[in-house]
């Protein structure tokens, strides 16, 4: 393969809504989207009014996808010199700059329109921290700068199941704040797995991932010390009475995964495999932990209840 940066094209041609659809990352906003939904079904005890809850995902929805597209954006130049994101639109000149400024602008404008007038005005100012926080704060500067970036960054990938608990009831609780813990806690050893298998490719962009910047042991360690915090802070919902003995039980073999992950990780000569295999696991970890919270909320009785 090779390795050289990907010039863009002299053109753009005209913007395809498949190329338009690319760069919202619409894996990434579904899975936000369904840590969202989790907070909003939990925040109800039945099931919540189907026009706020479709309004709620839709202006959380669109929001992610035009962080995500000003994330494209100002990572254009970056992404011609990485392998992984070299195929992306913008550095292939499928879409030109503007093209996909005008895309993201319009993107964050519907969202605030629909939160603002179909939602309430607390969704709407805390979305718009997490799109500002994202978009501009970690892409624009954290990203560039320190090899936390995606420790301080990741307050904003935190906040979706926040979003959908304001939604619903227009106000914070002890729950959804540690349903943004829990996030907050699995985004390092997330993306420092990633960052491992990758390591070449940030290195060639100049971008100060821990694994750059203090090694791969060091890393290791790191995520080691984070998987043992998200270990900890998994088990908050339920001990706030979420759950039940589903997500109990359920949280533990997915924890117990987890640490299995890691310690193959930490004994392998060659980190690289294990590291992306833990990153893979990362986000299945994170999914079935949210479903385990909402079949739990609907099926299972509160932990220690009659």
């Amino acid at each position: 393969m090779d390795p050289r940066p990907v010039s863009p094209l002299k053109t753009a041609l005209p913007a395809p809504w498949h190329d338009l659809l690319g760069v919202t990352k619409p894996r990434v906003v579904s899975l936000i989207l369904f840590t969202a939904l989790v907070g909003m079904l939990l925040a109800t005890p039945g099931w919540p009014p189907f026009g706020l809850l479709c309004a709620a995902t839709a202006g959380i929805g669109c929001a992610a996808a035009s962080a995500a597209a000003f994330n494209h954006l100002l990572d254009r130049r970056i992404d011609a010199q990485m392998l992984r994101t070299r195929y992306r639109p913008l550095p292939q000149g499928h879409l030109l700059p503007w093209q996909v400024m005008s895309w993201a602008w319009l993107l964050a404008i519907v969202a605030l329109v629909i939160l603002v007038f179909a939602v309430n005005g607390l969704t709407a100012v805390l979305t718009f921290v997490s799109l500002i926080g994202y978009g501009l704060v970690y892409t624009r500067f954290l990203k560039k700068i320190t090899p936390q970036n995606i420790v301080i960054g990741g307050a904003a990938g935190a906040a979706p199941p926040v979003l959908g608990w304001a939604a619903m009831t227009d106000h914070l609780s002890a729950v959804s704040l540690s349903l943004f813990m829990i996030i907050f806690a699995w985004t390092p050893p997330h993306f420092w797995s990633l960052a491992i298998g990758r390591r070449s490719d940030y290195e060639r962009a100049g971008i100060p991932m821990l694994p750059v910047t203090h090694g791969e042991r060091f890393t290791i360690l790191q995520i080691g010390l984070y998987t043992i915090l998200l270990i900890a802070i998994s088990y908050l919902p339920g001990l706030l009475g979420y759950g039940g003995w589903i997500y109990f039980a359920g949280v533990t073999v997915l924890n117990g995964a987890f640490l299995a992950g890691w310690v193959k990780l930490a004994r392998a000569a060659q980190p690289v495999p294990p590291a992306l295999a833990l990153f893979r696991y990362s986000i299945w970890y994170l999914s079935l932990l949210f479903a385990l919270l909402l079949v739990g909320h609907y099926v299972a009785k509160p932990w220690g209840s009659a």
